[in-house]
């Protein structure tokens, strides 16, 4: 990568300076004014907490309560929040369900391992010291870490007779599973803390699911009353925490005027539907997911760059224009694994994904952040799904994040009724917040 500068990003990084040090007299004032920790909630088409804006920058690693259940890999959750801290980021995405597999949480329907709870405990306090807060998926879609497979074989072996994975959605016993866990899991007190989950402002959002599925019916009917069903159960146990589906984000059977924006010819067949999904009660944002590389063509193409701007785009408008909530892109990368990738194609990926956001923020609109997919630290290559990102591997991917961090963190204060900005100092913001250079 070529290391040299010009005159203009030199500029640019001098501004960036500026901007840490307003950013740190920020947050000296927020010190002084003891800005409490406090629960993230929705003003129209926001993220407020304190009743500021709060925008976000943040990343996924899904298997920290696992590796937290283990005393040797332990310290690589605490590295993982100290490494996203350093970079700015102020959201962690994670599971919160390990169903009958090796290291379970829930070894069988509301048969609990302790060990693991505890390492769950372990995750939030590790993130509340981080300033990091979590969101938390409540059961997986996919046959990694149970998901809806495993349900379905438990009520196989509890003397139903189920054909179809999908049956997760519409039996009712399966349906008492899920809520059985999303009970314990809400009222479960933090070994750590003390703290109730429910009460704990460390979590940012509850996300009924990752990527609901249900192919067995396009019209997305089952699927929706499911969604209906488990976002009110939710809101009845914890009426405090912002509450999300965790849908990739393709359009259904409700708006066919908008098949054209979707990856392919079979993401309106697949039971889910963006608008209708997102309209129901309950569900205070949005989720949408972005992979190209496994959406459109499994090689990477700078095709997928165009493509990604106006998915986003597409939903942003949505989520002002019909849903009137912010919209979260809860996951986004692209794969090392995928033919032609290079780094340089991965840095160009994450701008894209984030000047999109930026242009969404600077207007006032629904782009309220994104999520990268996936964070790890150091010595952890054997997870690697080929979408890992280990920052002190990749200084200039860290450089991206971090600049997106300050933007959005300028954002975020700017709005503050507790600040005063004088013209230069505006100017400076102008520069960080709009540069389109890196």
């Amino acid at each position: 990568m070529d290391t040299t500068h010009t005159n203009s990003e030199y500029e640019d990084w001098k501004s960036i300076d500026i901007a840490d040090s307003i950013l740190s007299y920020g947050s000296e004032l927020g010190d002084m004014e003891e800005n409490e920790w406090q629960m993230v909630q929705t003003k129209g088409n926001q993220f407020v907490v304190n009743d500021q804006p709060f925008y976000v920058n943040g990343f996924n690693t899904y298997w920290l309560m696992v590796f937290a259940a283990d005393e040797s890999t332990r310290g690589k959750v605490t590295e993982v929040f100290k490494h996203a801290s350093s970079v700015g980021m102020s959201v962690c995405r994670t599971w919160a369900f390990n169903d009958g597999q090796w290291r379970a949480l829930q070894k069988s329907p509301s048969v609990y391992d302790e060990d693991v709870f505890k390492a769950l405990d372990f995750v939030v306090s590790e993130a509340r010291k981080y300033k990091i807060r979590l969101i938390l998926s409540l059961v997986n879609n996919w046959e990694a870490y149970g998901g809806k497979p495993q349900y379905v074989k438990w009520g196989n072996a509890a003397g139903l007779n189920l054909t179809s994975d999908d049956d997760f959605f519409s039996h009712p016993t399966l349906r008492s599973y899920y809520k059985a866990h999303v009970k314990t899991v809400l009222n479960r007190v933090n070994t750590f803390t003390n703290i109730t989950y429910k009460e704990d402002p460390t979590i940012f959002a509850w996300e009924l699911m990752n990527e609901p599925r249900c192919t067995s019916d396009s019209s997305g009917d089952v699927l929706q009353d499911w969604i209906k069903e488990m976002a009110f159960y939710v809101k009845s146990i914890d009426p405090k925490h912002l509450v999300e589906i965790g849908l990739e984000g393709f359009y259904g059977p409700s708006t066919p005027q908008k098949y054209q924006f979707n990856p392919n010819s079979y993401a309106h067949e697949v039971g889910t539907d963006f608008i209708r999904n997102h309209q129901v009660l309950g569900v205070d944002f949005a989720s949408v997911h972005i992979y190209p590389d496994s959406w459109i063509s499994q090689s990477v193409a700078d095709s997928h760059l165009p493509f990604i701007k106006t998915w986003m785009e597409a939903h942003i408008e949505d989520a002002e224009k019909y849903l009137g909530m912010p919209v979260v892109f809860a996951e986004f990368g692209v794969s090392a694994k995928a033919p032609g990738y290079n780094s340089t194609y991965r840095d160009n990926l994450i701008n894209t994904v984030y000047k999109t956001i930026l242009n969404s923020t600077k207007k006032g609109g629904s782009g309220a952040g994104s999520l990268v997919w996936q964070l790890f630290p150091d010595g952890t290559d054997y997870m690697d799904d080929g979408y890992a990102i280990v920052l002190s591997k990749s200084p200039s991917t860290s450089s991206i994040i971090s600049l997106q961090s300050t933007r959005l963190a300028l954002f975020n204060s700017l709005c503050s009724k507790k600040c005063r900005w004088g013209c230069k100092k505006r100017n400076v913001l102008e520069k960080v917040l709009y540069h389109d250079e890196l």
